[in-house]
């Protein structure tokens, strides 16, 4: 209990510390190998992508003083939640927690892209017309709000310990800046990390402008889910270094890479079918093909 108070008080410092370590890191790194030729200003991109961040940092700062660690602490004072209800050991309950926790963002993504109304707000993360380290972090506000509500409801009914969901959090947002780094790994050594966690290679095909490649790869962590669920994609047809990044209607820099475009984009133009949808790109191609 004593060290969960220790913790608890230093979370801030605790997941401060790993995030701008990991930013570094993969700065570095996307400088040293880059993995693609960026198309816009990294300059433009990182100023306002990182304005958003930091918008949105003090935004939950205000909105919930206490964030996930908060909440966490009051259900354990408590007693509630599942793992609260049965003598179970402390590093399993931790494990499994940050195991479900990883699996609700898994299906919280999918509920973004497959709900209309959800996908206005995520879109402004996948309106970014690069991919690099700050590509992880842009979210609209509105939608930081939402996950904070899921992640909340997550901790009460499963009754996570706090220590789980520290460690979820540093877990969660420095492999979100991992898997968004322009950067890339030995191939042999991808595919084998791509049995554990997400790799660079294998989340940017979800970035892609085609709805088939951005409607796959929805984890940020572990990687079983996609597989599990149906959902994994291998490879993009044009290659890692062929296909287009962001999404085919949002193409002007003012609107998606523009802080004040970002907050806007959720109220542009219309979504008239769920962002999920069944299309055969093949058939859809040759069709377009012999129109032309």
């Amino acid at each position: 209990m004593i060290f969960n108070d220790s913790v608890s008080e230093n979370e801030v410092i605790i997941r401060l510390s790993f995030f701008f370590s990991v930013f570094f890191i993969m700065t570095i790194w996307e400088i040293l190998a880059p993995r693609r030729v960026l198309t816009v200003s990294k300059t433009v991109r990182w100023v306002n992508n990182l304005g958003l961040v930091f918008f949105n940092s003090f935004m939950i700062r205000i909105l919930f003083p206490a964030a996930a660690v908060g909440v966490a602490v009051f259900v354990q004072t408590h007693g509630w939640g599942l793992l609260n209800y049965y003598e179970l050991p402390f590093l399993f309950s931790v494990v499994i927690s940050v195991i479900v926790m990883d699996l609700i963002i898994y299906l919280q993504h999918i509920m973004v892209h497959a709900v209309p109304l959800l996908w206005r707000l995520h879109r402004v993360h996948h309106a970014d017309l690069d991919y690099d380290v700050t590509t992880g972090a842009r979210f609209h506000p509105l939608e930081i709000i939402l996950s904070m509500f899921i992640k909340f409801s997550t901790i009460i009914v499963l009754g996570a310990p706090v220590i789980a969901v520290i460690i979820f959090e540093v877990v969660l947002n420095s492999m979100s800046m991992f898997n968004h780094g322009n950067v890339e790994l030995p191939k042999s050594l991808d595919t084998f990390l791509r049995w554990l966690i997400v790799t660079p290679d294998m989340h940017r095909i979800h970035h892609s402008v085609e709805d088939d490649e951005t409607n796959s790869n929805f984890g940020f962590n572990l990687s079983c889910w996609d597989r599990i669920f149906g959902t994994y994609r291998d490879q993009p047809r044009g290659g890692q270094l062929g296909f287009t990044i962001g999404i085919h209607k949002y193409r002007d820099i003012k609107q998606t890479n523009w802080i004040t475009g970002m907050m806007m984009l959720p109220f542009k133009g219309r979504i008239s079918e769920y962002a999920i949808n069944t299309r055969n790109w093949t058939t859809q191609t040759k069709s377009k093909n012999k129109s032309d």
